[in-house]
């Protein structure tokens, strides 16, 4: 006998003594599907134990503190580099086509963006010529932030081109899919790198000029150094095709082009303090006299928090650049970012908006001696979930380079105060508020 009742968007329905619950299949499917997806976030944000509080005893200053850094970032002092710094694309793709065009034997690209756009086109064609005049042309992207590279993709399959995915999207890699690839690298033959900030895409084109046009910054390196950027290249390529890329054609006897000492430190996750992590702890604990720091993110952990903060006790003068909510590609992150403008203001910290673009690159200077640029953000995602890469630059003209494009770029933000910021709307707050609830995984 069948006793049915039915509720408003299911039936309860009970045979032989059992109760069935019926709902519609799209529902079922959408329950079913937002439990996985809560459930990896959940795990990929506790995938790790939390390490113990972040210190470090009588740091000294950078001069004392160097080997250190560059110890506990597995890396080593290079000298004998020439870095070049490229403001915007401008600075950027210019020299980086040239530099292709002129490529003998290999072309590596690792890159986090690459969408169909005019500058992907120009770039695409130019390799799917280099791999068919017999250069070995490679191209890992992540399987996430390059979702639409499109027709692009094809041209250079059709050329010859290796391309492959870091983590594809599919269900082999669900345990996975939080890790993404954000380093930007370049490296042609062996003897060329470029790293930064930068995407493959008409946004990083340009000179900042307008919304559409983003803000950036990287370095071109010649010297030892492209040797290490060889190298983190190849860890991700080989993870994903097995291919291992040995001998003198990918790793030349490396031949000194100019006067600058380098230390690069790259990371994957592992479950530890990762190496770009230490790296942005040290040079803060370095700093004797200022600090300056461009980000597009600014959500550090309590250990950096502190470090900033014990930073201007010190007498260091801190001064911290990221994009304002209106000119940046994602709100939610500036406004979880906000949670922590308050404590940063009232211990003296300045804090500068920059409003007119996506303000993107990722820039330390410390002491007007030391300097790093890369693909880090400064967060939690980058520092326990991404693969990254930054190289430290031990040299003043670079470092001073650096510092005068920050002062340039501070004719177009808003520095924040503390009064002002105490009395901003209720409704900000509880925007700020709500957004830093997802903190660990913006």
């Amino acid at each position: 006998m069948t006793d049915k009742t039915k509720a408003e968007n299911f039936r309860i329905t009970k045979i032989d003594g059992t109760r069935y619950i019926r709902t519609p299949l799209m529902l079922f499917i959408g329950v079913v599907f937002l439990t996985l997806v809560m459930g990896l976030l959940l795990w990929s944000a506790k995938w790790r134990m939390d390490p113990d509080p972040l210190r470090v005893h009588d740091a000294g200053d950078l001069n004392s503190l160097l080997p250190s850094v560059i110890g506990l970032t597995q890396g080593s002092l290079d000298s004998g580099n020439k870095v070049e710094v490229t403001q915007n694309g401008v600075g950027f793709f210019p020299p980086l086509l040239r530099d292709i065009a002129a490529a003998k034997e290999t072309v590596h690209i690792e890159m986090y963006i690459w969408y169909d756009s005019k500058i992907a086109n120009e770039l695409a064609q130019l390799l799917a010529r280099k791999a068919r005049e017999g250069v070995e042309v490679r191209v890992l992207v992540d399987g996430s932030g390059g979702r639409q590279i499109g027709k692009v993709e094809d041209l250079l399959i059709e050329a010859g081109v290796k391309v492959e995915r870091f983590h594809p999207i599919r269900f082999s890699n669900l345990a996975r899919l939080n890790n993404r690839d954000h380093r930007k690298i370049i490296v042609i033959d062996g003897r060329i790198a470029y790293l930064g900030g930068y995407g493959i895409a008409d946004e990083w084109t340009g000179n900042a000029q307008d919304k559409k046009h983003f803000r950036d910054t990287g370095v071109r390196i010649e010297g030892p150094a492209v040797n290490r950027i060889q190298g983190a290249f190849c860890e991700n390529w080989i993870e994903e095709t097995g291919e291992i890329l040995a001998g003198h054609k990918y790793f030349p006897k490396p031949v000194a082009a100019g006067g600058v000492p380098t230390h690069l430190a790259y990371t994957s996750p592992s479950g530890s303090v990762s190496s770009v992590q230490i790296l942005y702890y040290l040079a803060i604990k370095a700093a004797r006299k200022e600090l300056i720091i461009q980000n597009p993110y600014l959500l550090p952990d309590p250990d950096a928090i502190e470090a900033l903060e014990e930073a201007v006790d010190r007498g260091v003068k801190v001064m911290i650049m990221v994009p304002s909510t209106a000119a940046t590609d994602s709100p939610v992150v500036q406004h979880a970012s906000h949670h922590h403008f308050g404590s940063l203001l009232k211990r003296g910290v300045r804090l500068f908006e920059y409003d007119r673009t996506l303000l993107h690159q990722k820039v330390f200077i410390v002491d007007g001696i030391w300097s790093s640029v890369g693909s880090t953000n400064f967060d939690s995602r980058s520092f326990e979930l991404n693969d990254e890469i930054m190289i430290g630059i031990v040299d003043r003209g670079i470092a001073s380079e650096l510092r005068e494009a920050f002062q340039a770029d501070l004719k177009y933000t808003k520095e924040r105060k503390f009064e002002e910021w105490q009395n901003r709307s209720l409704w900000h707050k509880l925007k700020d508020g709500l957004a830093y609830l997802a903190n660990e995984q913006l």
